[in-house]
């Protein structure tokens, strides 16, 4: 469905794709199972991209991990990378794989969002589909939503493990709408009573995003919108938006952290020490039903601070805390029922979170947990 570049091919002046898909899935390469990356496809086309790197004279400590672990696999995906590392005449191919197109008849479950639908109505002929292991995309170009979808299944797997939980029994895959044209995209939110400053939104587990291929995008906003997908699809009845916006930042710090190490920085996730005098009272935050206008980045900053000192307090307790919220209990009897006698009111909470969140020294996991 729809008119583009054909799968497979990169354009003159269309961004490198190499960058973005190996180095972003490195800890996933690791910790994982490959033969789950080879059942949705991904695998393919990173091997491609491991032989494309390297033999274009490019070495790096990425391409020897990942096509030694494919070897030890046995998996016969691998022999393009594996045949130039070990000095055999590399496999040619017609370019850099993207992720495989799909017709929108034949996709495995469809959004029942009606903002997805309002989504595919704005110039229906240009939109493309395609699936992963977890997640749907409705894209217009290939090289846009490739780059996405790899860095999609690695957020996944980030929040999955930092809530130590399992893939939910009959899980329905999360729908991706990646919009490249800022005309359409305002176009959508008019149709969507959007506010006019948003990039992307989440909403009842799909996510609709800009993606100007113009611009060069950085920073940790895909892995807190994937973040909100996966929490929408552990806990479907919802849970605090505070919790909510706090968990979707403490973890997609940390696993944006995990990217730039993967690329050999020295990164640890950061958070940003808050001003004493401008901390919401926490009997406030947790009643919130939407950030206040008048005090979004505070409510944003100091409900990232909370999840990390909860986290980082007790993180078995934490999650037992998260349960329970989502199960709509009260806060403070979830708390005293999670935490025992760590914290027996929210006033000790909130005596003990104040010192926490005003201090410099907590502003990474490590400084934290060892403070």
């Amino acid at each position: 469905m729809g008119s583009g570049n054909a799968a497979g091919q990169v354009q003159p002046g269309k961004p490198d794709l190499i960058e973005h898909l190996l180095h972003p899935i490195h800890q996933v390469i690791e910790e994982t199972d490959l033969r789950s990356l080879a059942h949705y496809g991904i695998l393919k086309h990173l091997s491609e991209s491991v032989s494309q790197h390297i033999s274009h004279g490019t070495s790096c400590r990425f391409c020897m991990s990942f096509t030694s672990k494919l070897n030890s696999a046995g998996m016969v995906v691998a022999a393009s990378a594996a045949s130039v590392v070990f000095g055999q005449a590399p496999l040619t191919t017609p370019g850099l794989n993207a992720l495989p197109e799909i017709e929108f008849s034949r996709l495995s479950q469809r959004d029942p969002n009606l903002l997805g639908q309002k989504a595919l109505a704005i110039q229906p002929q240009q939109w493309k589909h395609g699936e992963t292991e977890h997640f749907i995309y409705h894209f217009v170009d290939s090289f846009v939503v490739t780059p996405i979808s790899v860095e999609a299944e690695f957020h996944y797997r980030v929040v999955a493990k930092e809530l130590r939980r399992e893939q939910p029994a009959g899980d329905t895959k999360s729908h991706i709408y990646i919009f490249q044209s800022p005309a359409d995209w305002q176009q959508f939110q008019r149709l969507g009573k959007l506010e006019p400053w948003t990039g992307g939104i989440h909403s009842q587990g799909s996510l609709f995003i800009l993606r100007d291929p113009a611009y060069k995008f950085s920073g940790n906003l895909l892995g807190h919108e994937i973040a909100h997908l996966v929490l929408h699809r552990f806990y479907p009845n919802g849970i605090p938006v505070w919790l909510n916006e706090g968990f979707a930042q403490y973890v997609s710090k940390g696993a944006r952290a995990s990217y730039l190490r993967a690329r050999d920085y020295i990164a640890k996730p950061r958070s940003q020490a808050l001003s004493a005098g401008g901390l919401i009272p926490l009997a406030k935050l947790v009643e919130m039903t939407q950030p206040p206008p008048d005090r979004v980045e505070t409510f944003y900053d100091q409900s990232e601070r909370l999840v990390r000192f909860l986290a980082l307090t007790d993180k078995a307790s934490f999650l037992t805390f998260l349960d329970a919220v989502a199960r709509h209990q009260p806060f403070e009897s979830a708390l005293i029922q999670s935490y025992g006698g760590k914290f027996l009111t929210t006033a000790t909470l909130e005596e003990k979170f104040r010192e926490y969140a005003t201090k410099e020294f907590g502003t990474s996991l490590q400084q934290a947990g060892g403070g």
